[in-house]
């Protein structure tokens, strides 16, 4: 069972920047970790995601804005996130995967097992 926890959520005026952090108890089986975001009324998206390889992708909305890495060595996974706009109002969710049977998301070719308990990002106009 691997745990994941996001911290760096906040509030910021439109056109600033924040960086999201998921640290993960254990990255041993962890083959891709992503970023999702849900706003208010709308459905979970897949936002980022990063796999061992360190191959990235985005969702079209952020290409160009947010930036998805990580540090082995910290198990921690970070989103960074420029130019932000009031549509990226969301609560953010870190996830990873092992291959586990349990899949709780897809995005980007990858599927996901286990979710963090989600960062609140709030930008106003």
């Amino acid at each position: 069972q691997v745990q994941l926890v996001e911290s760096g959520g906040g509030s910021v005026q439109s056109g600033g920047s924040l960086r999201l952090s998921c640290v993960a108890s254990d990255t041993y089986d962890i083959y891709c970790m992503g970023w999702f975001r849900q706003a208010p009324g709308k459905e979970r998206e897949g936002v980022a995601t990063i796999d061992s390889d360190g191959y990235t992708s985005y969702a079209d909305s952020v290409k160009g804005r947010f930036t998805i890495s990580q540090d082995n060595a910290k198990n921690t996974l970070y989103l960074q996130m420029n130019s932000l706009k009031p549509e990226d109002t969301a609560m953010y969710y870190c996830a990873a995967g092992d291959y586990g049977s349990k899949v709780v998301a897809s995005f980007g070719g990858y599927e996901y097992n286990y979710w963090g308990q989600g960062t609140q990002v709030t930008v106003s106009s």
